[in-house]
């Protein structure tokens, strides 16, 4: 096939990277399929990775989440609810994959730097320089109530937290040199002595005084994800993140905004363009011709969104209990209830909630859209859909004309979903140039194009 890109595009030579997102605790992947498998055996986790790293995916990304969703003072029950702690689970595939880089999401409030850095640094090693750790924040009380401190945290603090958190355990990973194991075994002693630093830090969150227990692994220590959106969140991410798993994937003008204002925060922290790779967060639903993978992708939308998932979701925007009524009936003709914001499952998405309903209203009228309709319509959008060709192009268009580097592929189904990407799309973009054809190194650092730890 003849290549359509010009040779005048920004980066002619880039490449896609893939990772795929194991979402645990949501209501995208769709469990009641028959081909459906478990969402909690190890057996799933393990089919997904080494389907991705035959895909020459760059990791497999795990989720984190402290406390169920709740809503009505019950636990949410149409979420599939089955995430085990990140580091345990990825521990274990790291003894069942060879080379795919696995990503921990570790939450910098409810962790404490020296622990946590200790057990990615394990990670690190254990899978030969493959770990990542996505930081996320968190303030709400909401999740605090799962811990002895509570809700303490500020949200105006929990980047500044975040930004200390990760400084401790920089030092924490860098405490060991290079040449720290006696290179012989007539040596005087296992260490070279004062080869093994000390690491003293006192701020405002931690006061820490240790000797790191681990060395360095092959690529120095775990690579670095964030995905705030915030200003707050991109400024943090610029200055310290390595991969940014972004909300900008599906527009493409949108995606190139966002990735040009990453590089300009990342020119003012004063940091090269190529320290960052930006991978937003994705779906993809693929057929043989357009018009199967559209069919497709409305079965995908309305087994995700079941008439009870529609009422539930709207019934948050509402504020009020719409169990017993038709999903495929008309948009509820009350007022919704202007609730306090809590920080609870639902309450952050509609914080405009009149405008919210206002605009629901005016479009469903206007597109003869039923309740249900109306949440898949104007709910959050997914991804990409179309034939391994078509995805193959626009892929490529994105990659090199600079609005991302890659994707975070979820996939609606669990453990086969990855199967007619890494079949059908990756030949497409192989063939393009625009994917690799074979790992050329064994860390995530090296699969991401990274700059070595210094």
């Amino acid at each position: 096939m003849t290549r359509t890109d010009p040779t005048d595009v920004p980066r002619p030579d880039a490449r896609l990277h893939f990772g795929v997102f194991f979402q645990g605790v949501n209501h995208w992947t769709i469990w009641s399929d028959p081909s459906s498998g478990s969402q909690i055996d190890p057996a799933s986790f393990l089919r997904v990775a080494r389907t991705a790293e035959r895909g020459l995916f760059d990791a497999f990304f795990l989720g984190d989440g402290q406390r169920l969703r709740e809503s009505e003072g019950g636990i949410h029950e149409l979420d599939v609810a089955g995430r085990p702690d990140s580091i345990t689970q990825l521990s274990a595939l790291a003894a069942g994959t060879d080379r795919i880089g696995l990503v921990s999401t570790s939450n910098t409030t409810y962790n404490e730097p020296a622990d946590l850095a200790r057990r990615l640094s394990g990670l690190d090693l254990l899978s030969g320089g493959r770990a990542g750790w996505n930081m996320v924040t968190t303030h709400n009380a909401w999740t605090g109530e799962n811990f002895r401190r509570g809700g303490f945290l500020d949200h105006a603090d929990r980047y500044t937290r975040a930004e200390e958190f990760l400084s401790v355990a920089r030092a924490v990973w860098n405490g060991w040199s290079e040449e720290a194991v006696a290179a012989s075994a007539d040596a005087r002693s296992w260490s070279v002595p004062g080869a093994v630093g000390r690491v003293r830090s006192r701020g405002a969150h931690f006061d820490v005084d240790l000797a790191p227990t681990l060395p360095r692994s092959a690529q120095g220590h775990p690579v670095i994800f964030q995905a705030g959106d915030s200003g707050e969140g991109r400024d943090f991410g610029a200055r310290n993140a390595d991969v940014i798993f972004s909300a900008h994937g599906l527009d493409f003008d949108d995606a190139l905004g966002f990735a040009e204002d990453l590089r300009r925060r990342l020119r003012a922290a004063g940091r090269p363009e190529g320290a960052l790779r930006i991978l937003p967060g994705t779906e993809i639903i693929i057929g043989a011709t357009e018009k199967e993978a559209e069919e497709k992708a409305r079965w995908v939308r309305l087994e995700q969104v079941t008439p009870a998932v529609a009422l539930g979701i709207a019934g948050r925007l509402w504020n009020i209990d719409l169990s017993g009524r038709d999903a495929d009936g008309p948009l509820p003709a009350e007022d919704p209830v202007i609730a306090e914001y809590t920080g609870k499952f639902g309450s952050s998405r509609f914080r405009d909630t009149l405008a919210t309903v206002a605009e629901w209203r005016a479009k469903a009228e206007a597109n003869g859209w039923s309740l249900r309709e109306a949440v898949i319509e104007l709910g959050p959008q997914r991804g990409h859909v179309g034939t391994p060709a078509g995805l193959a192009e626009k892929f490529a268009r994105f990659v090199r004309y600079g609005a991302v580097d890659g994707f975070n592929v979820s996939p609606y189904l669990v453990p086969e979903g990855l199967d007619d990407i890494v079949d059908l799309l990756v030949p497409e973009l192989q063939e393009r140039g625009v994917y690799r054809t074979a790992y050329t190194g064994t860390t995530l650092r090296e699969h991401l194009g990274l700059a070595p730890v210094e």
